[in-house]
């Protein structure tokens, strides 16, 4: 399980994409695609709904892939989460996610990256 924390705190295997993905879900895609689509004013459609966590190899979202803000900081830093970084508890960028989402932000302070 824990290659499938995200370099957010965010646990991917509750992720509708992840499940979407894993279990071949196109109901799901569909219902995932058409709120993502609505949240972000984009054209998401039920294909682009294919994700494998954001630290695993395989395939991820477009989004997860190339425009979270949090995993490129991440990569670029070379961490294995955000909770490995030390700028951690004032970074603003990570705070877009663990100032709604408690538990992830638990999940970063727990993790030991092994």
């Amino acid at each position: 399980m824990k290659d499938r924390i995200a370099y957010c705190g965010l646990d991917c295997e509750q992720c509708d994409a992840y499940l979407a993905t894993v279990n071949d879900d196109q109901a799901l895609r569909e219902k995932t695609a058409k709120l993502w689509a609505e949240l972000n004013q984009a054209p998401i459609l039920p294909e682009h709904i294919n994700c494998e966590g954001c630290r695993a190899d395989g395939m991820k979202t477009v989004y997860c892939d190339s425009l979270c803000s949090i995993r490129q900081c991440a990569l670029k830093k070379g961490v294995t989460t955000c909770g490995d970084c030390r700028e951690l508890e004032n970074c603003q960028t990570v705070k877009m996610i663990t100032a709604n989402n408690p538990a992830a932000l638990k999940r970063l302070r727990e993790f030991d990256g092994l």
